[in-house]
């Protein structure tokens, strides 16, 4: 296990409340603001293009397969389509359902072409968030209870690995999935557990080397965990809530999202894009499949 000092460079300047969901889809790197229900692209060379705004919370995105400019999303309390004229088109609020008020939170489409996303409680009520699994046919399965802030669905390149977080109870979980089916064979079991002080797990990634990659929220760092679970490497950077994490492609490069929510003395680094030099390299993010859904 090695300790690295970053050094980060800010892609785009503080300014975010939660900047989250940084994923890297067709040559460009989109992320969400979720307080704001923001939906963001950068290119290379450019300053961030505003792709879509809306009257909720924004989890997190994936792109559409054969749909271009249209976006199935983790919005407000379920799961819709943001289509290309801007239009939402819900597919299922599960969270209108739940006992407290909540939102959806960050989300990720697998290999096989469904989409994944987690819920939690706007007060963080314990056991009040679940873990949703969105099929091409457009139905929304309730896949996990009883967590409280889901967060951070990743798989690997095959797609029969998920790896996923529990943020306030410190938790990485993994689970093996049906290919064919998208259920869950057995219940998770815990990847990782983090103590006090060493931060919450976030936003997460799977890089070339099966290697997982995972903001530390509170800890001001982010851990690359190899497969069997052992801690490889931990960078640091320079803001204290990294949310979200990914890895370019084509260059050695991991792009992070950090909010400013929570933090005292906020600075540049703080609800930034930063992008930090590192000696591997990820994929391109998965659409969702969806199949007769206007």
């Amino acid at each position: 296990m090695t300790f690295t000092a970053a050094p980060a460079t800010v892609v785009v300047d503080g300014g975010y409340e939660l900047a989250e969901g940084g994923r890297w889809i067709d040559g460009r790197y989109v992320y969400v603001d979720i307080l704001s229900g923001r939906l963001f692209e950068l290119r290379d060379g450019t300053v961030p293009h505003q792709l879509a705004g809306l009257d909720m919370p924004l989890g997190a995105v994936a792109p559409v397969a054969d749909r271009p400019g249209t976006w199935i999303a983790a919005a407000g309390t379920g799961i819709a389509l943001l289509t290309a004229d801007g239009a939402v088109e819900w597919l299922d609020r599960p969270e209108d359902r739940t006992h407290v008020p909540s939102r959806m939170n960050d989300g990720a489409a697998d290999p096989a072409g469904r989409f994944w996303a987690g819920s939690m409680a706007y007060d963080g009520s314990p056991g009040a968030g679940s873990l949703y699994r969105t099929d091409p046919d457009g139905t929304v399965v309730r896949v996990l209870d009883g967590l409280t802030i889901a967060n951070g669905p990743a798989f690997t390149a095959d797609g029969t690995t998920l790896y996923f977080a529990d943020t306030a109870a410190g938790t990485i979980f993994r689970c093996r999935v049906d290919l064919l089916s998208g259920d869950l064979s057995g219940g998770p079991e815990t990847f990782a557990q983090l103590h006090h002080g060493e931060g919450s797990p976030d936003g997460m990634t799977v890089d070339a080397e099966e290697g997982l990659w995972v903001a530390m929220w509170g800890a001001g760092a982010v851990r690359r965990y190899h497969s069997d679970g052992r801690l490889l490497h931990t960078l640091t950077v320079p803001a204290p809530h990294p949310t979200s994490v990914c890895l370019h492609p084509g260059e050695d490069r991991l792009f992070v999202t950090t909010a400013r929510y929570g933090v005292t003395n906020p600075t540049v680094a703080s609800g930034a894009v930063l992008s930090v030099p590192v000696p591997v390299r990820g994929t391109a993010a998965c659409s969702w499949r969806g199949r007769g859904v206007s």
